[in-house]
């Protein structure tokens, strides 16, 4: 019986640990996995420098740069490793292949997906939940702890999502009270400013 208590409190451990993790690194750190779109501007990057370093040797340019082009089609190699094979390969046998406006248009896509981070909030509630389940299945007493406690912690994350936009809404209806509204906060610690930072980040 005392095994499958401490085997409760581990897994309760780990999963706390987890969450303290998180909320530490920040979801800054945090991505989506690459998409198609994303993985064939990596593959079109690399046959791009491929070809610029072919150029330069072709046309016998500056030592210099068959240096700087040679370079850069090794650097993009480690892209294409980040990120993974496509499952469709765009056309890119020559220059003309890979200047096709199309794409220019799957560099923008690419560029645009890349800067996309998950909602912390959901990722929060989505660990709430998570823990919440895993805590429900094993039951006992730590079970029902651990059920209370994160149903609580769950809340007040909701509670401070609520505040937070509720503050930025008003400095956004309320311009001229902005500078009363930094001056009443001032008191706040260090870590609470930093998290909020982030949150509003």
């Amino acid at each position: 019986m005392k095994k499958v208590s401490n085997h409760k409190w581990l897994v309760f451990c780990i999963l706390y640990s987890v969450f303290c993790i998180l909320v530490c690194v920040g979801c800054e750190s945090l991505r989506f996995a690459p998409s198609e779109k994303q993985k064939q501007n990596a593959w079109l990057h690399n046959r791009t420098t491929l070809v610029a370093a072919e150029t330069a040797k072709d046309e016998s340019a500056s030592e210099e740069l068959q240096a700087l082009t040679e370079l850069s089609e090794l650097q993009s190699r480690a892209f294409v490793s980040d990120t993974g094979l496509p499952n469709e390969f765009p056309q890119a046998e020559t220059a003309e292949d890979i200047l096709a406006q199309s794409n220019y248009q799957l560099a923008r896509i690419a560029l645009e997906e890349s800067s996309q981070r998950p909602d912390p909030w959901q990722l929060a509630d989505s660990l709430f939940e998570l823990g919440i389940g895993i805590s429900a299945l094993l039951g006992g007493v730590y079970g029902t702890k651990a059920v209370k406690f994160l149903s609580d912690a769950r809340a007040k994350s909701t509670a401070l999502k609520e505040i937070i936009q509720g503050n930025e809404l008003f400095k956004q209806q309320n311009e001229s009270s902005v500078t009363a509204f930094k001056q009443a906060q001032q008191n706040q610690s260090s870590e609470t400013k930093a998290l909020v930072a982030e949150i509003k980040a």
